[in-house]
């Protein structure tokens, strides 16, 4: 059965980052993706230049009016990312809301791009739309360490992060992976630790929770659009494996993991002995790993915790 995609996110010319790092490995593991660009520049802006257009709130409402009127609007996940506009992203929970009444089995997963390491990379205003309006409508989130703790609850120790979980659950996402943490891995300074929560509701009505834990390598660069490929393979996985986060998790990082030795590989190539790889060269090398994104060797392993 065809499964559709509704992708709001960041689009560029050059590179892979926000629709370009969701689009494609959806499509390859077989999702029908139509998307829309919040904003279109030539390049990401790690690059010492950028040029683009910003979509308005307005401008969404007039696209998704023109696929309303062709009755072509039936999708059975919303993908979101990267926003700075209030309006914007009250926009996308109001789209969000009406595909839900037509299809009360809709996904909305939402990556919560707030800010990393404790501060915002995004205006201020934008945190209480994300906790009081987008939340509440999401199904799957993806935030980091940072994006969880804002919350209100501190991350450490673990008992402490679980809670932030269970915060979440309780306003509204099934599913929440807690893309990155600081919390220390049992496998030393070379590992950072993922944490991973998903409720079912049982026959009877009683609920069960899943939680994983997820010790992943460390790689010593800086990408873009990682974020945005990794919500889009948690969607995909979670789809496949609806009610085993485990595995879900365990073919999401497995597929990160690739993509970026690959990527850190091909950048240190061009860089040459000794040199730090620029933006450019660290773009994703997405094309070359579709083997992967369609059936990842699972190198990265999660720990179900009781």
């Amino acid at each position: 059965m065809e499964c559709r995609v509704l992708s709001i996110q960041s689009h560029v010319v050059r590179g892979y980052v926000g629709n370009k790092s969701a689009s494609f490995p959806l499509q390859v593991l077989g999702f029908e993706v139509d998307s829309i660009n919040s904003v279109q520049f030539s390049n990401h802006t790690g690059y010492s230049h950028w040029k683009g257009q910003v979509l308005t709130a307005d401008e969404l409402h007039v696209l998704y009016e023109g696929i309303k009127l062709n009755n072509v609007h039936h999708y059975d996940y919303v993908l979101t990312g990267y926003t700075r506009d209030t309006s914007f992203l009250e926009m996308v929970v109001d789209i969000v809301q009406e595909l839900k009444r037509a299809n009360p089995n809709l996904v909305y997963v939402c990556d919560p791009v707030l800010g990393d390491h404790g501060s915002m990379y995004v205006p201020q205003n934008l945190y209480p739309v994300y906790k009081n309006k987008v939340v509440p409508v999401a199904d799957i989130i993806t935030p980091n360490q940072f994006e969880a703790e804002i919350t209100s609850l501190r991350l450490s120790p673990l008992d402490s992060m679980f809670q932030v979980m269970d915060l979440l659950h309780a306003m509204g996402p099934d599913t929440v992976v807690i893309t990155s943490s600081d919390l220390p891995s049992r496998l030393g300074d070379r590992f950072l630790v993922s944490l991973g929560s998903q409720r079912h509701v049982r026959p009877d009505g009683s609920r069960t929770t899943q939680r994983v834990r997820i010790e992943v390598p460390k790689v010593d660069a800086v990408f873009v659009g990682t974020g945005d490929l990794f919500a889009a393979m948690l969607l995909a996985w979670t789809h496949h494996y609806p009610n085993d986060l485990k595995t879900a998790c365990e073919k999401t990082f497995s597929v990160m993991h690739h993509v970026i030795q690959r990527t850190i590989s091909y950048a240190h190539d061009l860089a040459g002995p000794g040199r730090r790889p620029s933006p450019p060269q660290l773009e994703l090398r997405m094309v070359q790993s579709k083997a992967d994104i369609e059936d990842p060797a699972i190198v990265t392993e999660a720990t179900v915790i009781p």
